[in-house]
This record gives structure tokens, C-alpha cells and sequence, in this order.
């Protein structure tokens, strides 16, 4: 039988609150296990906007259409199949649920690498179409990542423990980016983005099937207090029922449905950006920069769920606390990293910038399972992430793309040209340049009048698009602040 190994001592020695389960060993593979899934989960997902330059160039695409690519259409069917797959591992081995997800998403980001233009029966079906349909293959997959693996990690790890747990765990979002970058970024530019894809899609394949073997389905509810409520089961209507009693579960969500927006906007285009701005290849953006910005957001995530798991004895609300106070402070690095010149201190300021605020995710994986009963935490983690990932992952980059064409469009129509030129000529011109530098050659001599539009007119709307999301980070921290203001009332342990 799969999923059979290891863990079945307990350990008891969680305290009175509730008892963790599994050897202390046996929990630290779980936990770096899921770990490594939900890595996988965000190179997969953010490999798309690291080779953005390149696909753009390749697939001629706006900045809009490039943010519907990256973000609509990856959230679509993430969204329409989180809850129904949460509602299955309510009941369901959620061990399995999660092997089978990793396994086929990363088969979908392989076969984004074919992604090009091809003829089916006299009918051209275009390569853009044809990655937004491996893209939401890959939403698909994803969905049955992180609403079962919340609800395990809330069985293996007691309520005083959960929050540093969750907080590891949450750092997949920024080492996945990471590693997107360094792996990615790289590859793309010695092989081509499609390359990319196929490298990064396949692990996951083997990491599912030894996921499966590995890993012991806990009993549910096994971690909570003996006193806590155990209903046997908890059906739809039930379990919103619980959840609309909860004004800090829908203030949080909020908080980080806007987070979230601006996030995978600025993330979206991240790259972009700085291939615009400082003239570098896919590679060097992402190493230079997107690694170093993602390796700082890993450890200040860590960092806030450690340092709320030795704050909540004092303040319940804590971790809504510090998430607040990381996004409002956030903002001032953001905006030099978005308006300076100078190269190291926009990868120090976005470093910055990055440590203090993504510390919200431990926030909202927390107070979602530490609110509700055992029977709704994997359906409360999905509502969530529903939330979430509609309208903060669908709309962000989408945003980020109608805001930087925008600007575009205004910059062309002052500059008075004389030639017809737009957006997918400039990416192209721009990528050929920059990669004819990495290869210490001369693009087609002196920069011409199109060159010359390009690199301004890229450079100074994506600025415009990036300061603009980075301004709205204040209203994430206000409503976690909101949520601070209920949430010890509203805690179940």
C-alpha cells in the first residue's frame, strides 16, 4: 500500500496545547518534503515570467497579452478546481492527492517547451494558444498542492508549533523563484527558453512517485487539543457556515488577496523590467537580481512565522501584526528599487523590499488553519487560495501588462516617429541587442531611432506599471491590521 512508511511512533512531547505527531525525524521529512513540492510548485509557475524577453520575442505578444499568459490564464482552472480538490482531501488520502497534482504539472510545464505555431487539419493554431493551454494544465496540477499539504502539516505539527512549520513551508514561494531564476534564467540563455521548460518540467515526475511511498497519511485532527471540537464530518454549506463566523479569516484573505496582486505582478514582470532597464540578457536579470531579491523573501518568511511562533504567548494576533508592518514598510524599498539608475541598489533595495514583506505568507496559512475545525482546513485553505489566486494572481499581471502598455502607447504617440513600431518589435530588438552583448558582439552597429524609441519607452513603462502595484501594498497591510483586531477571539487553538 502506498504512502506507508515511517512515522508511526509519536512524539507526545508538543505540551499540554496538543501533541505533534511522528518522530521529530520523521516530522523533518514531511515538512522538507512538502517543502520540495511546493518549490517545484513555484519554479513551475514562475519560469514563465523568467523567460519572459525571450517568449515575448518569440511568440510577438504585448505586455497585456504576456500578463494574461502569466497570470489569468495559470489562475483560471487553479481556482476552479482548488475547492473541489480540497473538498476531496477532506475525505480522501491527501498524500495521494498531492503525488498525483506534482506529477501532472510538471508534465504540463514540459510540454509548454512545444508551445510554437502549428497546422491541425488546414487550421493554424497559434503558439501563444497553445502555451496558455499547457499554462492552465499547469494551474490544474498545481491546484491539488497546497490546500491538503496545509491540512497535513496542521496533523503532523501541533497549534504552538504550526506557525515556524507553515512558515518553512511557506518559503517555497521564494526559493521556487529563486530557483527558477538560477536555473532558468541561465539555461534560457544557452539554450533557449523552451529548453528551459523541458529541463525544469521533469523532475517533479519522480518526486511525486517517491512522495507517495514516503509519506504516512496522519490521522485527522490528531495534533489538536483534547478539548477542541471534533465534528465527523462538515459539508459545504457547513464548513462557510464556519467560516463567515470568522471576520479575521476574510480580513486576512483580503490582506493577502491584495498582496498576492501585487506580488505576481511585480514578479510577472520582474524580469522584464530589468532587461529593460540595465540592458542585460534573461540569465543576468534573473541570477543578478530575481535570485538574490527571492533568496532574502525565503529567509524573511521563515523569519516572521519564527519570530510569531515566540511572540504569540504574549499577542495571539501577532503574525498579523508583523505581517502588516512588513507590507507597509516594504513599500519605501520597492519604490527606489523601481526609480534608480544604479544596479546593486535595486537588487538591494528589492532584497529589502522582499524580506520585510513576504513574511505575510506564513500570516495567512496560519490564521487559515488556526480558525477554523479540523474537518475545514484543507476547504478554508482552498477558499483561500480560491480568493486569492482569482483575483490576486489572475488580475495582478494582467494589471501590471495594461498599466506598462498603456505608457507604451502614450510614449509612442508623443514621440512622433514617422515608422510604425510596437511592443513585440521592441522586445525583439531589445533581445536581440542584449543577447548579441552576452556574446561580445555588435548588434547592427550604431543604436538606431528605433533602438534608441525602444529602450526608453520599455524602460520607462515598466517603471511606471511597477511603481504603481508597489503603492498598493499599503492596502494589504491595512487590512491585516484589521485582521489582528479579531483574531484572538476568532482562534480555535
Amino acid at each position: 500500500m502506498a504512502n506507508n512508511a515511517g512515522g508511526a511512533a509519536v512524539d507526545g512531547n508538543a505540551g499540554e496545547a496538543g501533541r505533534n505527531y511522528g518522530t521529530p525525524q520523521y516530522r523533518f521529512y514531511v515538512l522538507n518534503a512538502l517543502l520540495v513540492v511546493y518549490i517545484l510548485n513555484f519554479v513551475d509557475r514562475g519560469l514563465l515570467a523568467v523567460a519572459a524577453a525571450p517568449i515575448k520575442a518569440d511568440l510577438g505578444i504585448d505586455d497585456t497579452g504576456f500578463g494574461l499568459l502569466t497570470g489569468f490564464g495559470f489562475a483560471m482552472l487553479y481556482t476552479l478546481a482548488g475547492i473541489p480538490i480540497a473538498r476531496l482531501a477532506e475525505r480522501k488520502n491527501r498524500v495521494i492527492i498531492i503525488a498525483v497534482s506534482v506529477a501532472f504539472w510538471s508534465l504540463m510545464t514540459a510540454m509548454c517547451g512545444l508551445a510554437m505555431d502549428v497546422t491541425i487539419f488546414g487550421f493554424v493554431i497559434g503558439g501563444f494558444w497553445l502555451l496558455l493551454l499547457f499554462r492552465i494544465g499547469v494551474g490544474l496540477g498545481e491546484a491539488g498542492c497546497t490546500p491538503p499539504a496545509n491540512s497535513l502539516l496542521a496533523d503532523y505539527y501541533a497549534p504552538q508549533n504550526r506557525s515556524s512549520a507553515l512558515g518553512y513551508y511557506a518559503m517555497g514561494v521564494t526559493l521556487g523563484s529563486m530557483l527558477a531564476s538560477l536555473i532558468g534564467g541561465p539555461v534560457t540563455d544557452a539554450f533557449g527558453w523552451r529548453a528551459a521548460f523541458f529541463i525544469l518540467g521533469q523532475p517533479g515526475i519522480a518526486i511525486g512517485a517517491v512522495l507517495w511511498l514516503t509519506i504516512k497519511e496522519p490521522p485527522r485532527g490528531y495534533t489538536d487539543p483534547p478539548d477542541a471540537p471534533r465534528p465527523e464530518k462538515a459539508d459545504f454549506g457547513a464548513a462557510m457556515k464556519e467560516l463567515l463566523a470568522k471576520p479575521s479569516y476574510w480580513t486576512m484573505t483580503a490582506g493577502a488577496t491584495v498582496a498576492a496582486f501585487c506580488g505576481y505582478g511585480i514578479s510577472s514582470f520582474l524580469t522584464l523590467y530589468v532587461v529593460r532597464s540595465f540592458e542585460l540578457t534573461t540569465g543576468q536579470a534573473a541570477v543578478y537580481f530575481n535570485a538574490p531579491a527571492a533568496l532574502a523573501s525565503a529567509i524573511g518568511t521563515f523569519a516572521l512565522g519564527w519570530l510569531a511562533t515566540r511572540l504569540q504567548k504574549k499577542n495571539a494576533a501577532a503574525i498579523a501584526w508583523l505581517a502588516a508592518g512588513g507590507l507597509a514598510l516594504s513599500v519605501p524599498f520597492y519604490l527606489v528599487a523601481f526609480t534608480t539608475e544604479i544596479a546593486w541598489l535595486c537588487v538591494l533595495a528589492l532584497s529589502l523590499g522582499g524580506f520585510i514583506k513576504y513574511g505575510y505568507l506564513a500570516a495567512q496559512y496560519t490564521i487559515g488553519q488556526g480558525v477554523v475545525s479540523t474537518r475545514v482546513r484543507a476547504t478554508a485553505t482552498a477558499i483561500l487560495l480560491f480568493v486569492v489566486n482569482l483575483l490576486g494572481y489572475g488580475l495582478g499581471p494582467l494589471f501590471a501588462g495594461v498599466v506598462s502598455d498603456f505608457w507604451f502607447t502614450r510614449m509612442r504617440g508623443a514621440a512622433d516617429l514617422g515608422f510604425a513600431v510596437d511592443r513585440a518589435a521592441c522586445d525583439a530588438a531589445q533581445t536581440a541587442a542584449n543577447a548579441a552583448r552576452l556574446a561580445g558582439e555588435t548588434a547592427n552597429g550604431a543604436p538606431d531611432a528605433l533602438y534608441d524609441f525602444c529602450v526608453e519607452a520599455n524602460a520607462a513603462s515598466t517603471e511606471y506599471s511597477m511603481v504603481t502595484i508597489a503603492l498598493i501594498y499599503v492596502v494589504a497591510a491595512g487590512f491585516f491590521v484589521l485582521c489582528a483586531r479579531k483574531l484572538k477571539q476568532d482562534l480555535v487553538a
